[in-house]
Parts: C-alpha cells; structure tokens; sequence
C-alpha cells in the first residue's frame, strides 16, 4: 500500500515539473504562454510597450504589440520587438511558437548566451538578434533550420568561433555575423550554401585567408571589412563571383596585385580595396567598369598613373585613390565623369576635388569647368604649371578655390592676372589661396577699368592670399569694393605705389597684412591713409619690411579692436602719440627698425593687455616711465638701439611675467634692479650701457656705497646674525626655566584615547601677509637655497622671523625636514622658539 501511494505522488511531481517546461507541442494556449513567459524575463521596458502595454490575458495574444498571427489557425508567425530598449534574458519558452517564420529582436539590449530551444523553430525564415548583448558562442544546433533564410547576429558579444555546421543551411541568402570577437578562420564549409548571396563578417576578429571554396557563383555581397585577413585575390575571382554586386575588403592585410581580370565583374557597383598592401598599377582597362558608382583604393602601395580609361567610368560617383604612390599628370579625361561628386587623391575625404600634397605636374586642366557643381577645389603642394584657365570662371557654385606651393603662372600672352577677372565671375567664391606661386604678372587693368567685374566678390569673397607670388604694380583702388573681406594677405611680392584710400572701406576687414608675416617685402611707399580708421573690425596690421614714411597717423590708434601691429622695417618718424593708451584691446606692438623719435608717452604704459613691446632700433629719448611696472601681463620687452637715458625703473622688479628682456645700447645708468624677473637676465640684456652698476653677474662694475648706505647696511646685516641670537637665547632660558621647575617630563605615546593635545598657536596665512606686508621686501631678512626668511610683527605685538620655503624647488621639502630633525635632536639654551607653521596652498 505504501509502494502505491508514492508511485501516484511521483506521477503528479512529474506531470507538475512538465507543466513548468518548455513543449514542442503548440497550440494557442501555448502560443499565449510563451509570450507571457517571455514578458516575464523583460527586465526593463523604458516605453513600456510589453510591461505596460497590451500584454495581458484579458487581450487576445494576435492582437499584442510586436505579434502577428495565421489567419486560419491564430498562431504566431512573426514576433517583431525591434528598437524597443528592453533588457533581459531571452526566454527559452519561444521555442514553443513552433509556427513563427520570422523573429526580429534587434537594437535591444538583450544579454546571456542564446537559448538553444530556438532551435525548434522549425518554420523559422528569418532570425534578426543584431545589436544586442548576446554573449557565449553561437549553438551550432542552429544549423537544424531547415527553412532560414536570413540570419544576423550582428553586434553583439559572441564569441568562438563560426560554427563549422553552418555549412548545412539548404536555404539561407543572408548570413551577418559583424562585430563580434569571433576569432579562427572563415570556414570553407560555408561555400556549400548554394543560395548564399550575401555573406557580412566585418570587424568580426578573422584570420587566414579567403577559403577558395567561398568563391560561390551565387554571392552578390561580400563584406569582410575589419579584419585580420591576408593573401591575394585569385585571377580568376570575377570568374567565380559573375554576379557580386559589392565587395569589400578594406582595413585587412590583402597583397599581391590587383587582377587583371577584375574588370570582368561586370556587375560590380562598389568596389572597396583601401588600407591593404596591394600593390601593382591600377588597371590600364579600368574604365570598362560601367555599373561602378563607388571606387575606394586608398592607402595602398600601388604605383604608376592614373589610366586615361578611367573617363569611361560613366556612372563613377566617388573616387578616392589617395595615400599611394600615384604620379605623372592628372589626365584630362576625368573631365568625362559628368556623375563625379568626389575625387580624393589625398587622406581625406572631403567635398569636392581634393588633389593636394601629391605630385601631380602638368597644366590645370580645361576639362575642370565642365564640373558644374563643383565646391571646393584643392590642389596645394604639387608639381602643377602653367597659367591657371580663365575657364575656371564658369564654376558658378565655387566656394573656395586652393592652389598654393605649386609652379602656377600668369597667362601665357600677357603680363596682367587675366584669371581673376574670370574668377570675379564666381559670385560664391569665399577664399582664394594663391601663395608661393611665381605668378610674374600685374594686376590686371581690367579690374581697373572695368570695377563691376570685381564687384561680382563684393557679397562673398572673404580671404584673399597671394604671398610670394612675384605680383608687381600697384595695389587697385577697385579693392574696396570687397566689402566682405576680413583677411588680406599680399606679403612678399614686388607691389608699389602707395596704398589705396579705398582700402578704408573695407569693413569686415578683420586682418590687413601688408608686412611681415604677410604682405611684407614689397615696396609699398608714402604713408598710412587716414582712412585707416574706418576699419573698425580691424585686428591684426602688418606693413613691415617696405618703404612707408612719414609719421603714423593718429587714426590708426582709433581702432579699438587692434590686437596685433608691426610695422617694422620702414622709414616712419615723429612721436607715439597719447592716444596710443586707448587701444585697450593690443597685446602685440613691434615698431622696431624706424626713425621715430622723442620719449616714450607713459600712455603706452595703459595698455593693460599687451605682452609683447618693441621699439627697438629707433631714437626714442628720456627715461624708460617709471609706470611700466603696470603692464603686468608683458613678456617681451626690446627698448635695445635707442637713446633712452637715466635709472631702470624699480617698478620693473613687478613684471613678473616678463622673459625677455633687452635693454642694450642706450645710455641708462644707475643700479640694475635684481628682484623679480631681473634674477633670471644675463648681462646681454644690458651691454652698451656704460654708466649701469649693479650685481657681477651682469658684467658691471659694482654699484658705489655712500656712508649713510653704507651705515644702513652694517645695520640689517647686524640684524641678521642678532636676531637668532637673541631668539635662541630667549629659547635657551625658557626651556631651562621649564625643567627647573620640572614642567618637561616624559612624553607618553600617543594613543587614541588620549590624542596629543595642540598647544601652539593657531596663525593664519593672512595674519602672517599682514605682518610682513605682503611679504615686501622691505621685511626680507635673508634668501637662502630653498627659501626665504622675513621679519615681521603679529596682531599680539610679538616680533617673529618667518621662513618661507620655495615649494617650486624640488629639494626644499628635504632642507626643512633635515632642519626640523637637527632641530629636534639639538639641546641648547639659543635655541630660537619654534611658535607654529601653516600653508597656502588650499
């Protein structure tokens, strides 16, 4: 009896533990249950589309967010929860849809290994898990679908392997298996999937070659992208793969030459080989590519030239066959791709026509106009020669056109510029960088004469650079009609003549660069216009190395927004006016190398920004302001080659930024300061001056001492050895009085329970800046290696020497703890009383 009643208790334990099992049986009731089942697992659900949705018993399960069913039977055929965000395990209980054809759970974030009762899905067509969490490898029981179609795993963390098995789907087109760390080989098995047509693999941690079994008559897309695969393509590829449509191979180790025969893929559209090691020529019969839109061969090793083929590329979009070693001309057939929107010869891939840092030689060629959309076009740093086309002025969309460090010149049967009056008809153009070209011409009389030619730039052109481009004659006086121009650069040409009053107009005008840096080495004469002030935007103005004479004009110290002026190199004379102080914005002045005279208005000395000053290799006379001591930001000062007269200002001790300082071949006298920024100057700073004294290490003679100095000095030096001294006696006495009266015992160890007891005063870094007055230099008792000791008077009246350590020397910490453990072991009745420390830095 016994027996019996636990065989009937074992029969309903098992009947309940198959309750609460996955079945292969289906039925709706099943249908509904998987789904609750996989509800249950959803972690989070941030739209609260299954969670908070329609997902409950009282609703009919077809009629679910995400579900579709069979309209005879109400099963589930297609379970769609794709760019939901929902998180969590994948329930093992979807493999009780035995009806689903298509699961989509993409651009989630589902994580664990992936359930293998998937697998009994028979009827399953399409599998989409890409963009999830998935981790563990890929169940090779997967292979048992016998109706897959499509499968992407992609994106997720798999790992181990692709499954060998996989070579058994009798049905699947598309397999994607990208970014995951897969690591091994492609295996040659999948080459048994005869209606594989499109195979993704990219980023997917491969390695080995290409299994020649792959080579499948049937696939129209490759993609292996991101890899760490090597070999050759095999001569006969397009052979094998009559119908690929796209194939890339980019960002692997590939080899060898590109085939011959690859021509012979006839369908190809895009074609993408770059960052391999291919090497070889591109091929010669190129342009009977008719179906390519995409070519990518960019950062190989391939060499020789550009095929005059590649113009029947017809339906070429994108061309970028940069970082190689490409050479010879560009030929003029390109001129053929009337559907070309880019073509890079260099690293990056930008908009428009990119022919920069290669060495293309030859002419610009004519063809270039027949790009009617063209945007940008960039050419610096090559071989090109030859005039530049008077046709370029048809690029009526043109925003900027680039051709600098090239062997450009003027046309061929004149001296005049004829190229920019076409390229005045370019109403969109913005900049226009002509630099280092041996252009050999003039400006031409047509921008002259005809000033509505140049009026075509007025609402768009921005930057005008020509430097170095042997342009001689005069700048026109049509040049004001650029009303948009911010930055003009004609440095380092053979321009005469004054400069035009027109240039006031210029109102956008941000930079006028007739000097130095830019439109420097001309022979530009006479004077500043007055017009000058009108440029009210006006930043940066360099006129230096030319001929300009007469005084500056006042209205150049009117511009409120200067910031940079050189005008160095020239001829100017007269004073500096005091309205210099009024440009509050300038931080650079270098009027160096002229004939300007007087003294130094002590207004310049307001310019509260400026760090930089020289006014070097003139003949300024008088002293140097004692106010200069307020320019607290400058680091560059060059007063060297005047006639300046009388003492270095102490204020200068106050410039703390100051580097470089140059104040040779005057005729100052007196001590040179050496505080401040004066400690790290050599004696260059101040040769030439015969009357200075100071310190020896400016190679001066030293300074003469009256009696009175002389007595003050005896004094502070006897400060100096007298007050430790005395601190240390009154130190000495105190201890004494202390064990004399048994006040110093046995110091106990420190416990928690019985903390030390703090009884120095708490001082204050503040009290100690007023005791010693900032820290003035008149309470300065002495410098050593590592720091500083002053004197100074506390709010309780108490005289105090104060040691300052110079924490910007790497060995001070080490000093002051070898002091304090001196200190510590020393007993001596002249000891100076330590009263308490404290820091700054908070």
């Amino acid at each position: 009896m016994e027996k019996l009643i636990f065989l009937a208790f074992f029969d309903v334990l098992l009947a309940s533990l198959l309750m609460f099992q996955p079945t292969i049986c289906s039925s709706n009731f099943t249908n509904q249950d998987a789904l609750l089942h996989v509800k249950l697992v959803i972690e989070v659900d941030p739209m609260n589309t299954i969670k908070g949705g329609n997902w409950t018993v009282e609703a009919n399960f077809c009629e679910w967010i995400g579900v579709v069913c069979s309209n005879h039977r109400q099963r589930v055929t297609a379970l769609d929860l794709s760019h939901m965000g929902l998180q969590g395990r994948l329930s093992p209980f979807l493999g009780n849809l035995s009806f689903l054809a298509s699961l989509d759970l993409r651009n989630n974030s589902f994580y664990g290994t992936i359930p293998i009762e998937i697998s009994c899905l028979r009827r399953l067509k399409e599998l989409i898990l890409e963009f999830n969490q998935f981790e563990g490898s890929i169940p090779p029981i997967l292979a048992q679908y016998q109706n897959l179609e499509v499968m992407s795993l992609a994106m997720n963390r798999l790992t181990g392997g692709i499954p060998g098995e996989f070579g058994a789907f009798p049905k699947l087109q598309q397999l994607d298996l990208s970014s995951n760390d897969l690591r091994g080989r492609i295996p040659s098995s999948l080459g048994n999937i005869s209606t594989l047509q499109v195979i993704v693999l990219v980023n997917a941690t491969l390695t080995g070659s290409i299994p020649s079994a792959l080579f499948n008559r049937s696939l129209t897309w490759v993609n292996l992208t991101d890899n760490y695969l090597f070999g050759s393509l095999p001569s006969d590829l397009c052979y094998h793969w009559p119908n690929i449509q796209a194939l890339s191979l980019r960002h692997n180790q590939f080899s060898g030459l590109l085939p011959k025969t690859l021509t012979q893929c006839k369908e190809l559209i895009i074609l993408w080989l770059s960052f391999n090691c291919f090497q070889g020529s591109i091929p010669q019969d190129i342009g009977s590519f008719q179906k390519l839109q995409k070519l990518y061969i960019a950062c190989n090793n391939l060499t020789g030239m550009i095929p005059r083929t590649i113009g029947n590329m017809s339906s070429l979009h994108k061309l970028d066959i940069g970082s190689n070693y490409i050479e010879g001309e560009i030929p003029s057939e390109i001129g053929n791709l009337f559907n070309l929107q880019r073509l890079s010869l260099r690293d990056s891939l930008l908009t428009g026509l990119y022919l920069a840092n290669n060495g293309f030689g030859g002419n610009i060629p004519q063809y270039l106009s027949n790009f009617s959309n063209l945007i940008i076009f960039d050419a610096d740093d090559n071989q090109l020669s030859g005039p530049i086309p008077m046709s370029l002025g048809n690029l009526k969309k043109l925003i900027a056109f680039s051709v600098p460090s090239n062997q450009l010149t003027g046309d061929t049967y004149g001296s005049k510029l004829g190229f920019l009056s076409a390229l005045s008809n370019c109403q969109s153009l913005k900049t226009l960088f002509l630099a280092e070209n041996p252009l050999r011409g003039s400006i031409p009389e047509s921008i002259k004469n005809l000033p509505e030619s140049i009026k075509n730039f007025s609402n768009s052109l921005q930057i005008l650079s020509a430097p170095n481009c042997q342009i001689r004659g005069q700048i026109p006086n049509q040049m004001g009609f650029l009303k948009s121009l911010t930055f003009l650069q004609l440095s380092d040409n053979d321009l005469d003549g004054n400069i035009p009053s027109s240039i006031g107009q210029l109102e956008s005008l941000q930079r006028l660069c007739l000097g130095e840096l830019l439109l420097h080495q001309n022979r530009l004469s006479g004077s500043i216009p007055n017009c000058i002030e009108s440029l009210s935007s006006l930043q940066k103005f360099f006129i230096s190395s030319n001929n300009m004479t007469s005084a500056i004009p006042i209205s150049l110290w009117s511009l409120q927004d200067l910031i940079f002026v050189n005008l160095s190199l020239n001829s100017f004379n007269g004073g500096l006016p005091i309205e210099i102080g009024k440009m509050r914005a300038l931080e650079n002045i270098d009027l160096s190398w002229n004939q300007l005279t007087s003294a130094i208005t002590s207004s310049i000395l307001e310019l509260e920004s400026l760090t930089s000053l020289n006014l070097s290799r003139n003949s300024f006379q008088g002293p140097i302001p004692k106010s200069i001591g307020n320019l607290k930001g400058l680091d560059f000062l060059d007063l060297s080659y005047n006639d300046l007269s009388g003492m270095i200002p102490e204020s200068m001790e106050g410039l703390t930024h100051l580097q470089n300082l140059n104040l040779s071949f005057n005729k100052l006298s007196g001590e040179i300061p050496n505080g401040g920024p004066f400690r790290n100057f050599s004696a260059l700073s101040f040769i030439g001056n015969e009357a200075l004294c100071g310190n020896a290490n400016f190679q001066v003679p030293r300074c003469r001492v009256d009696g009175k100095k002389s007595s003050s000095n005896k004094q502070l030096h006897l400060l100096y050895i007298m007050v430790p001294i005395v601190s240390a006696t009154l130190l000495g006495s105190v201890i004494c009085l202390l064990r004399k009266h048994g006040k110093i015992s046995k110091i106990d160890p420190v416990s928690v329970e019985n903390p030390p007891r703090i009884d120095h005063p708490m001082i204050s870094y503040r009290e100690l800046c007023l005791a010693t007055n900032n820290f003035a230099e008149s309470n300065l008792l002495g410098v050593g290696i590592s720091s500083s000791i002053y004197k100074g008077t506390l709010t309780n009246e108490t005289n105090v020497a104060i040691k300052v350590l110079n924490l910007h020397i790497e060995s001070a910490l080490k000093f002051f703890d070898k002091e304090c453990e001196v200190f510590r072991k020393i007993r001596h009745r002249n000891l100076v009383k330590v009263i308490s420390s404290c820091t700054n830095a908070v």
